[in-house]
């Protein structure tokens, strides 16, 4: 198993593949070292009091002593309760697990409602796995590649490493060492471009490279590093040392390399399927073996739901015993709804959530946005999408913002950019946002044009005396 965790850590390090979201901007929470959250910060504006809220959670949660507990983040639609899960997500760090789900996913699934909660769950409990490895430090004196006789002829592809042979010189402060090069370790030297006066570090038993940085000692050469580049001393005492290595995963994805054949490589087929309640069972004796020797240690998580009055009261159910595990991470809710009515009941309740699991949760509120705020959601927006915006045209986004939505509004900045480029213009002009609000209608504006043509619609229900502003407050 031990193996397979190790191939699991290291198939995260293949290059991530960035777009832009809804919330790509967000960095954080925007907090300064007293809590205080900061007017625009981290891609975070306003929402000052459920910003200073989530940041007390925050802390909690580093020092480990909220697990178990739920948060609700409640408010309007468009108010920032995602916005601020994301931020929260971020300021944990990559060391954190953080799993989200919707709502509406659980029934969309192909197992059971318990079961896809029960996965969630595992998704946001991480173990971290502690074992010592071989591990050859050192700085790169000179490598040399023998090339075969012919092997110009395949020069294209990763086979043309694999018949090739070489030596690799490291050093100590107290010692050097040749050692002979096969095709794999000269593929993973030039993958990470290992070049003479490297500090590098080699697993023996993975073949795995890594580059601390570049040796103090050529800090003078100039030309052959970059701005950024990292230096480092040259290790001292002996080339091959026993180095504890530490190993993150999910008890998820331990779950998942023990319940199929294929090992960690299910991972990445998509459908994990159904895990037997056994495998669990096992899973979570064995990690109980590993903290009793110190080999592990359990880092609770993050679970987002949004959508939670999406839930039935089965689900509800599940995750009031789920919250009293010793090994549940920290829930996380969200919800725009008011009073309404407890799916798979009859019973209306705050938010559509038990009474019961209500008494569990540590309520955030969220409230609506002034008219600076969304100008300057709009700016960090138009940044983010590396939009050109005159200030009449933001000023004018700012209004429609305001009368319509904010998301609304934030959805205008691209239509409007490819409008400036279809008329090759450098910026977005006032003509531009006027052009796009008049193809795309908001939700007043559509509701108008149904009430208006309601009779062409097909099934239409809206009863004759109806007027358009209750229809309109209804949707």
């Amino acid at each position: 198993m031990a193996a397979e965790l190790k191939k699991l850590a290291e198939s995260r390090d293949l290059t991530r593949i960035e777009r832009i979201g809804a919330h790509s901007h967000i960095r954080g929470l925007g907090l300064d070292s007293s809590l205080e959250a900061r007017a625009v910060s981290e891609g975070m504006v306003g929402q000052k009091p459920a910003r200073k809220a989530a940041g007390l959670i925050l802390q909690l949660i580093k020092e480990g002593k909220i697990a178990g507990r739920a948060v609700l983040l409640a408010g309007q639609p468009g108010t920032g309760k995602t916005a601020i899960a994301m931020g929260l997500a971020k300021s944990l760090g990559e060391e954190t697990p953080f799993a989200t789900l919707s709502g509406s996913e659980l029934f969309s699934l192909e197992m059971s409602k318990t079961e896809a909660l029960t996965q969630a769950f595992r998704r946001s409990i991480g173990v971290r796995i502690k074992e010592e490895a071989e591990i050859i430090e050192g700085e790169v004196v000179e490598i040399i590649i023998d090339r075969p006789v012919g092997g110009a002829a395949s020069s294209s592809g990763s086979s043309s490493s694999a018949g090739k042979t070489g030596k690799l010189t490291l050093k100590t402060t107290d010692m050097e060492t040749v050692y002979d090069l096969g095709g794999k370790m000269i593929e993973a030297l030039s993958k990470e471009k290992v070049q003479s006066g490297d500090v590098i570090a080699l697993d023996k038993a993975s073949g795995k490279v890594t580059k601390l940085g570049r040796s103090v000692g050529r800090s003078r050469e100039y030309d052959a590093v970059g701005p950024h580049t990292k230096f480092v001393r040259c290790p001292d005492g002996e080339l091959q040392k026993r180095k504890e290595v530490v190993h993150c995963v999910t008890l998820h994805e331990i779950d998942v390399i023990n319940s199929r054949t294929q090992g960690f490589l299910a991972l990445f087929t998509g459908d994990t399927g159904e895990i037997r309640a056994e495998v669990r069972e096992q899973i979570d004796t064995k990690v109980a073996e590993w903290r009793e020797e110190g080999k592990a240690e359990i880092v609770p998580g993050v679970l987002f739901i949004d959508e939670v009055h999406m839930l039935d009261i089965e689900c509800f159910s599940f995750l009031n015993r789920a919250l009293e595990n010793d090994m549940a991470p920290i829930l996380v809710i969200a919800t725009n709804r008011g009073i309404t009515t407890i799916r798979g009941t009859t019973y209306r309740s705050p938010h559509g959530i038990p009474a019961d699991f209500l008494d569990r949760l540590l309520i955030i509120s969220t409230q609506p946005y002034t008219e600076d705020e969304i100008r300057k959601i709009i700016e960090i927006r138009c940044d983010e999408e590396e939009v050109e915006m005159s200030e009449d045209s933001k000023v004018l986004l700012t209004k429609i913002g305001t009368e319509t939505s904010l998301r609304y509004a934030i959805h205008l900045i691209t239509a409007a950019a490819l409008a400036c480029q279809k008329r090759r213009g450098k910026a977005v002009e006032m003509e531009d946002i006027s052009r796009v609000y008049s193809l795309f209608l908001d939700v007043k504006r559509s509701t108008q044009y149904l009430m208006e043509y309601q009779s062409q619609y097909m099934f239409s229900e809206v009863p004759d005396g109806a007027g358009d502003e209750d229809y309109a407050m209804h949707s």
